[in-house]
């Protein structure tokens, strides 16, 4: 069994991975910048170390610093929560070479799914729905021709891309050049790499991802779907488990789908593999081989703590759970609480001069902000994560309508007024939303 991991991570996701440690009696380390030394994580760790100053590069992307970290306290693993390192085949790499746990999948699986053109190709492979697109890296020279193979509108993406940088419509002909050409600019600028690709564009799906985790020996299992289509930017902003948009039948069948690819793949740890959703059908668009933002909605409705199964697996202990002892229960609905203006979105660093979380039954708030913190501006905006279950949807809805008008976070701006706005809001209330209906919404409400 492990017996100490560093968290190479900070803020709410990694006082997340510090309290599986401590129920599991795990000792934990906890790694931050100059700039989180007084940070909540930090304080409640067994041990922690500074490596470097603010800017990311030089502390959260530091391989070399996490590694002298690791063998300076004896860390035998490191949990890289989500975004930093988490998704870094050559971090894996580097690990493994010191003889030190990656808590997740292989560097081969890494680098497998990170490349969207690559992931598209197994996900076929294996058996796991596609949307139209193109075989692979589309050139300039070559993009008319297969955009007309496609059918216009069609989506133009960078091949190593997220959060929607490289990424463009093309409604018709005449769009198509630009397109493609401010894709491959904001690529290159983005991850330097200028390789797109192209997809059929869906008018107006759902955002749906699939849980699962698997053992590295074969098995694997699934647990449900999230809904995350209400977003601004390509950014998640709200999230669902169950979709208010699909059916039992639904979610088993395409559930059991992602699991048998994971069996295949022999994948290890936690993942999630995305799709559009429309008119019934399922479009691969990405996985993510790490644990997500919004995995707590899927804890709430099973039972199941995926750190734990996280670390189980990454320990040789294999999964807690069959598919048959999967329970879904209920409904949960996640706000993510960031440090920005409500209505443009701008960051708002600072001080929080009063902080109030909710609390009662079926609510959690998952934050590492505290009253007197103060927030970098060095980094994402995320402070916390406010996790709401009930019974039913409508439960689910009336305990989060109470538990908004009760968090206080006071010295800075966030994302709260937002949540208390689209509680109220007829379209949510019926689940009846899209990708686009958030963005349409703001403009809608600030013109």
């Amino acid at each position: 069994m492990i017996s100490k991991i560093l968290i190479a991570n900070r803020g709410e996701i990694a006082l997340r991975v510090l309290r599986a440690c401590k129920e599991l009696g795990i000792a934990t380390v906890a790694v931050h910048s100059t700039a989180d030394s007084d940070a909540m994580h930090v304080r409640l760790a067994d041990e922690s170390v500074c490596i470097g100053p603010p800017p990311s590069r030089d502390s959260y992307l530091n391989i070399h610093q996490i590694v002298a970290a690791c063998e300076i306290t004896g860390a035998d693993a490191v949990h890289p929560g989500y975004g930093f390192l988490s998704e870094n085949a050559k971090f894996a790499d580097i690990l493994e070479a010191h003889g030190i746990t990656f808590i997740g999948p292989t560097a081969e699986h890494i680098r497998l799914m990170g490349d969207k053109i690559t992931a598209k190709k197994t996900a076929e492979e294996l058996g796991i729905p596609v949307v139209p697109g193109s075989d692979g890296e589309v050139k300039p020279e070559n993009a008319l021709k297969v955009a007309r193979e496609i059918g216009f509108p069609v989506l133009i993406k960078a091949t190593a891309g997220g959060g929607g940088r490289g990424m463009k419509v093309a409604r018709t002909e005449e769009d198509l050049e630009n397109a493609v050409a401010t894709a491959r600019a904001e690529a290159a600028a983005a991850f330097g790499n200028d390789a797109v690709y192209m997809e059929k564009f869906l008018g107006k799906p759902r955002h749906i991802e699939i849980q699962i985790v698997g053992d590295g020996e074969g098995n694997a299992i699934h647990l449900g779907e999230r809904d995350c289509s209400l977003q601004r930017r390509h950014q998640k902003v709200w999230e669902e488990a169950n979709s208010p948009a699909l059916n039992v039948e639904q979610r088993m069948k395409i559930g059991q789908v992602c699991a048998d690819a994971m069996k295949k793949m022999k994948y290890r740890g936690a993942g999630t593999i995305e799709f559009l959703y429309e008119n019934g059908e399922f479009y691969f668009i990405e996985m993510n081989t790490r644990l997500q933002v919004e995995h707590p909605i899927t804890e709430a409705i099973t039972g199941i703590d995926l750190v734990h199964e996280q670390i189980r697996v990454a320990s040789g202990a294999g999964l807690s759970v069959k598919q048959e002892d999967v329970v879904f229960s209920g409904h949960a609905i996640e706000c993510r609480i960031n440090a920005e203006d409500p209505r443009t979105f701008v960051p708002s660093p600072g001080t929080i001069t009063h902080f109030h979380a909710p609390g009662g039954l079926g609510v959690r708030v998952d934050s590492g902000a505290y009253q007197g913190y103060r927030i970098p501006p060095y980094y994402d905006s995320l402070i916390g994560k406010l996790i709401v279950h009930g019974r039913t949807r409508v439960e689910c809805m009336m305990r989060l309508r109470r538990v908004l008008d009760e968090f206080v976070i006071d010295g800075i701006k966030t994302t709260l007024p937002l949540f208390q706005e689209l509680i109220n809001n007829q379209d949510i209330a019926n689940g009846d939303y899209d990708i686009h209906w958030l963005e349409h919404h703001l403009a809608a409400t600030s013109a």
